[in-house]
């Protein structure tokens, strides 16, 4: 079952401060992705790769093309949406685990993990109980789970973003570097939780710069590079 449609699309950025050069990034991408399936974006830096994924969960918009996302007998355009479906996608069907970890102000970690799921209506001492497990699983000291992660170090904010990003059920999750901040030990449970993910149905699309987990959990690998705008 195909979750992500991906047609045509092309993205280009106007340089106001330059005059409105314009720069263009891809053009023509077009690819697809089925559920349980992790397709890795490769190419060098400054390919494109995070554009698409930005694209893809709307945080840029589409100078032409589709992003079909399938939700059960329903798919929803994100190029074309508006900004209330867009979010409204993000609530309860497209995840997205970053590189960096947007902290919340005097929000302790274990509250931050589980605010996904409560989001979603689970009870609170779950929510808490299933977002303390994750934390276990990426080796975050007990000691930090009612801090506020501000003063953590970037390893330990990473393991709280990863945390949270994979701690709700989506029928798409969306990786940026997920494992670039962390030590061997954490990035074998990320490998794992990609992998639990996609035997569970969820469709992925991912950048991987470390070649060892892109081979660990990338189905196939599309070079950005084919899409090159000219």
């Amino acid at each position: 079952m195909t979750i992500l449609d991906v047609q045509n699309i092309a993205k280009s950025f106007t340089l106001h401060l330059r005059g409105g050069l314009t720069l263009p990034v891809v053009a023509g991408v077009s690819f697809d992705v089925a559920a349980g399936e992790c397709v890795a974006l490769g190419g060098p830096s400054g390919a494109g790769k995070s554009s698409i994924l930005k694209m893809i969960f709307g945080n840029y918009r589409t100078d032409a093309g589709c992003i079909l996302i399938h939700d059960g007998g329903t798919a929803v355009d994100i190029a074309k949406a508006s900004p209330r479906e867009v979010l409204a996608l993000r609530a309860t069907t497209v995840g997205y685990v970053s590189q960096f970890l947007r902290v919340i102000p005097r929000v302790a970690a274990l509250d931050i993990v589980a605010e996904p799921l409560r989001a979603r209506g689970v009870d609170a001492a779950d929510a808490s109980e299933r977002a303390a497990a994750m934390l276990r699983r990426l080796n975050l000291p007990e000691r930090l789970w009612r801090l506020p992660p501000a003063t953590f170090s970037g390893g330990e904010q990473q393991r709280v973003n990863i945390a949270r990003g994979f701690i709700a059920e989506t029928r798409l999750l969306l990786l940026d570097e997920p494992t670039a901040s962390l030590d061997g030990v954490n990035r074998d449970a990320v490998i794992q939780f990609i992998r639990d993910k996609a035997a569970a149905g969820t469709a992925l699309v991912g950048i991987f710069h470390d070649a060892e987990v892109r081979d660990a959990v990338a189905d196939r690998t599309l070079d950005v590079r084919a899409f090159a705008a000219a």
